[in-house]
């Protein structure tokens, strides 16, 4: 840690042995760099603030009937390409910046420069944080600072406002255009559908069904009639046979046909199957059983006397009574033939219609498919061309919407106003950066000299180069003289530094109260 100390002494005593070339390095830096300072242009600032409302008393009530194109969406993008080099050049030419180029080169040195100092940017405070657009721009011209930041503003609000209407527009054509472009189609895909059901007039689908449906249902049809063809046939001979075992007229015919519709059939049948019901479940001993069979006797005898007594009455009468069971056996057989011939047409008709299809099996599948292709054109075009005269209607609801009313609002905060007050340069700061500067060069060079021209300081030093013990030395003896001159030396190194800060605090001071003196300006204007 000695050694450390010792060597920092050295350097501070050689760089102090070269004292005087600090002020001779400061000086001259310090004077040239401070008139560079103060010949340095005052920068003025322009900066506006405009806000952009993207809120409608429509939009909410025009949500699903209208198309509605993101207004916000809209501005972002504009922003995006704000800073384009056909917008800079819009600018150039708006504040005659353009004037003075001559040459292509000069002019994109001039894009270059208006793309880095104007600032365009989002930002505020709150809720529409985001809606807030900051517009800034900084050159020597106070009044130039001021044209352009108008001029950007003005092409951010004109360039908003009429591309939303350019795309509106450009959307609204390309709906009407493709409108007429399926309503066309449309109209072809008609005439080639009635052209195709005029030309296979009689071998279309019917009701929808395919041709397989269709030979499927006649077969069955034809099954069905056949079937019930042979039941009738069937149905008929029964009859013939039970016609052949009756006699056209017997005595107690009445009594007969008594006997077969006496109205207490239906309570002895009711009765026989409940008692069937009851021995399943009961002993003949039960009651239930019991009464049953009771009441069963006094019907059926009930009955047996009834049908004697009309026997007795109708041997009295007529023997030429006819048989009433031969007459219903006549009638059913006169219906039975007269289904049959009724049904023979039908089997008929079946039998030439599942032969026609089955004629057919080469040629229907085919104009099937073709119809489907057909429909399938023609329900696309027609579902397309409803939708687009739908989306037209939307968009031409959006439109009017528009012209009535303002979908986006430009609302400027603060408008760009002719500074008076420069923002920079920052001379206090860039003066007391020179001063260090200056300084630093300045000891930086005295510590060069006493690197390349070297003393020994102490007796350690010098025994580290010699490699040769010392066994002593003579201190140097200051003569009075010596002294007094030394001291002036010290003090006149010092005045001349002071004399250096001074220059440096009377800039400064200068400077301060220039800026505080456009400020007091600016606070009376």
């Amino acid at each position: 840690m000695q050694e450390i100390v010792e060597q920092i002494g050295g350097y501070i005593r050689g760089v102090w042995r070269f004292r005087w070339y600090i002020h001779l390095v400061a000086w001259p830096m310090c004077v040239v760099a401070w008139l560079f300072v103060n010949q340095m242009p005052d920068q003025y600032q322009s900066e506006a603030r405009v806000l952009v409302d993207t809120s409608s008393a429509l939009r909410p009530l025009l949500r699903g009937l209208a198309v509605q194109s993101s207004a916000e969406d809209g501005i972002q993008m504009m922003t995006r390409t704000l800073m384009s080099r056909p917008n800079l050049e819009k600018i150039a030419r708006m504040t005659d910046m353009d004037l003075s180029i001559e040459t292509p080169e000069q002019m994109d040195e001039l894009i270059t420069r208006l793309g880095q100092t104007i600032k365009f940017k989002g930002g505020g405070v709150g809720r529409n944080a985001s809606n807030i657009y900051n517009i800034s721009y900084i050159d020597n011209d106070p009044k130039l600072a001021k044209n352009t930041v108008q001029a950007l503003l003005t092409l951010f609000i004109e360039s908003t406002l009429g591309d939303t209407r350019k795309e509106s527009n450009s959307a609204r054509k390309f709906i009407e255009e493709q409108v007429k472009e399926y309503e066309q189609r449309l109209i072809d895909a008609e005439n080639r559908l009635k052209e195709f059901k005029r030309k296979n007039a009689g071998v279309m689908p019917e009701d929808g069904r395919s041709y397989f449906s269709q030979l499927a249902a006649a077969k069955k049809q034809l099954e069905q009639a056949k079937l019930e063809l042979l039941q009738t046939n069937k149905l008929r001979e029964e009859y013939k046979r039970q016609l052949e075992q009756e006699k056209p007229a017997l005595n107690g015919a009445i009594g007969a046909k008594f006997n077969i519709e006496h109205p207490l059939n239906g309570r002895i049948e009711s009765l026989e199957s409940r008692l069937d019901e009851l021995l399943l479940r009961f002993t003949k001993k039960h009651p239930d059983v019991t009464s049953t069979q009771d009441t069963l006797k006094r019907l059926k005898s009930k009955r047996e006397k009834d049908i004697s007594e009309l026997s007795r009455d109708d041997q009295q009468s007529d023997g030429l009574n006819q048989n009433p069971v031969y007459q219903q056996l006549k009638i059913k057989l006169g219906e039975s033939e007269a289904i049959i011939a009724s049904i023979k047409p039908r089997i008929e008709d079946h039998t030439r219609n599942v032969k026609r299809l089955e004629n057919l099996v080469d040629i229907i599948p085919q104009i099937e498919a073709d119809l489907k292709n057909l429909n399938r054109d023609y329900n696309i075009n027609k579902k397309n061309y409803d939708q687009l005269l739908s989306r037209r209607e939307s968009a031409n609801l959006a439109e009017q919407a528009e012209s009535s009313t303002d979908d986006v609002k430009f609302r400027v905060i603060d408008p760009p106003l002719v500074p008076t007050q420069p923002i920079g340069p920052n001379r206090p700061l860039f003066s007391s950066v020179v001063l260090i500067a200056s300084l630093i060069a300045g000891l930086g060079f005295a510590f060069f000299l006493s690197q390349i021209k070297p003393m020994f300081d102490t007796p350690r030093q010098l025994q580290e180069v010699i490699k040769v013990p010392i066994l002593g030395y003579i201190s140097r003896v200051w003569t009075p003289q010596e002294k007094r001159r030394r001291r002036l030396d010290v003090i006149s190194f010092g005045i001349v530094g002071i004399c250096l800060v001074a220059v440096f605090a009377g800039m400064l001071a200068i400077e301060i109260f220039e800026i505080d003196l456009l400020a007091s300006i600016k606070r009376r204007i």
